[in-house]
């Protein structure tokens, strides 16, 4: 087995990462990588990704369920309405992480998010545009082969935060790209490897 492989009790090799959690192990197989452009799905990922500066993302995932009903499902048109009586509310939430910051950064980029549509058609469209030309790819993805940041993650980054986006650094934002299928950074060997590429290769990239 190749590094940074485990097999799991069902005989599967998958990547490290999601060890023996079921809920951890079911978001690997059935969501990370899987490429969307689905804008509430998007908008929810990048500020799921902010929360979880400093933390787990296991951390974040148990809260998932809290954190939808907190913000609205991450619609970002009724998160850009947002009070600041829904700003106390959600500081008050014990079932998300309450971080002030992170909570009003949501809000701003729900606002934001509502301009870049009206700019790029969509965010998913926005996004999109960040994805890696093959050559700019490792030819093998191997554990070692996995970076914090990259030159996309990076322009992403300067990108949103020229447009008034918070919590969007370089690294939150290739974290965000491996999640939403804009790479593919499952391991050679992971079995979801060949079935996200070729999602990737039958995805229709928005215009």
């Amino acid at each position: 087995m190749g590094d940074g492989l485990a097999e799991g009790a069902d005989g599967r090799c998958r990547c490290w990462w999601p060890g023996d959690d079921p809920l951890y192990r079911a978001y690997h197989d059935a969501e990370w990588g899987r490429p969307t452009a689905d804008d509430r799905r998007l908008f929810e990922k990048i500020c799921l990704e902010g929360f979880q500066s400093g933390l787990s993302w296991l951390t974040i995932l148990r809260k998932r369920e809290n954190f939808r009903a907190a913000f609205a499902g991450f619609e970002p048109a009724a998160v850009a309405g947002f009070t600041e009586a829904d700003v106390e509310r959600c500081v008050a939430d014990a079932g998300i992480v309450r971080h002030r910051g992170k909570i009003l950064s949501v809000v701003n980029n729900a606002r934001r998010a509502r301009e870049l549509v009206d700019e790029a058609g969509s965010v998913a469209a926005f996004v999109w545009r960040f994805e890696p030309k093959p050559e700019d790819r490792p030819a093998r993805v191997e554990r070692g082969a996995i970076v914090p940041q990259t030159p996309q993650s990076l322009a992403l980054s300067k990108a949103l935060r020229k447009r008034g986006w918070s919590f969007v650094g370089p690294t939150t934002m290739h974290a965000f790209m491996q999640a939403v299928g804009i790479v593919n950074d499952h391991l050679e060997g992971c079995f979801c490897r060949d079935e996200v590429e070729a999602e990737r290769r039958n995805f229709e990239r928005p215009a």
